[in-house]
């Protein structure tokens, strides 16, 4: 029987977007446990952000930070040996392993640095962006409707910034020009972000590979609501997306064999995951 792993997104999949609550998906939850399934968390969310929401969550699995930007795997997770070496997956780079205090990390994402450096650049010439790192964490609470803890959380960030920008749909079109030119990379989720060479896509394959290697064949499925949810949900054999807070689909999210969710956010993800979960191993009648 083939091993199920579920990635999912965070803001308005699994955490409802006001009120950053997972209360409608507990019955999913739960069965997931029952069933020993692994819940990888993969969020534009920083890596304090994410344990945050694991401890709440109750999840020891590993997990995928700032769109693709670090893969951290708790330390014996895996039966086999997580080598401090050079590792190389599919279409990725060979990217190198670290240790940090209870995790193994795979870096895919580029240096914060960088990318900050990236945004003071765009500013110099007009581009009206304001970076995370442009923001105190009171500006940054308000802004995201979260609570400075939160906010402070949210604004230590390794690889991947973040931002707001004043412009209209050819203004959007010209900064991602002028992104893509610093050999970096643009997505939007609910805010615009600048990053590296990476993407979720990546991190998922890479962490895929990892547990074909400990558990030999696996089916996955990911759970999103928006565009820089994409690659995510490109690398998985059930893609779903939920509901905006609207009722509407992201329409920009053109994915093939995509399931589309009854619900708004973790409302959508319990239906979505009961249903799958409830059906054969294979999920062979979807």
């Amino acid at each position: 029987m083939k091993k199920t792993i579920i990635f999912t997104d965070l803001d308005g999949t699994l955490l409802d977007y006001s009120t950053y609550s997972f209360e409608p998906a507990l019955p999913a939850l739960h069965l997931l446990k029952e069933k020993d399934i692994p819940l990888i968390i993969c969020s534009s969310k920083t890596k304090k952000e994410i344990e945050y929401y694991r401890e709440k969550l109750d999840n020891r699995h590993p997990f995928i930070s700032e769109n693709g930007g670090g893969i951290f795997i708790p330390k014996g997770y895996f039966e086999f040996k997580v080598q401090n070496s050079e590792f190389t997956v599919k279409d990725t780079e060979k990217r190198v392993f670290s240790g940090e205090n209870n995790y193994h990390v795979i870096r895919l994402g580029a240096r914060y640095s960088d990318l900050r450096k990236a945004v003071r650049e765009l500013q110099s010439k007009g581009f009206r962006v304001k970076g995370f790192g442009d923001m105190t964490a009171e500006e940054l609470s308000e802004i995201a409707n979260m609570s400075i803890e939160e906010a402070e959380m949210a604004k230590e960030r390794d690889f991947d910034e973040p931002f707001i920008f004043e412009g209209d749909e050819t203004q959007i079109q010209k900064l991602s020009e002028a992104i893509e030119s610093k050999g970096f990379n643009y997505t939007q989720g609910r805010f615009f972000h600048i990053l590296g060479n990476s993407d979720n896509g990546m991190a998922v394959s890479t962490l895929t590979e990892l547990y074909k290697k400990g558990f030999g064949e696996v089916l996955t499925v990911a759970v999103g609501d928006s565009p820089n949810d994409i690659p995510m949900l490109q690398r998985v054999d059930y893609p779903v997306i939920v509901q905006k807070s609207d009722g509407s689909y992201d329409s920009r999210i053109n994915v093939q064999d995509l399931i589309m969710a009854e619900g708004i956010g973790p409302e959508g993800w319990d239906k979505a995951v009961i249903k799958l979960i409830g059906q054969t191993p294979t999920f062979k009648d979807l």
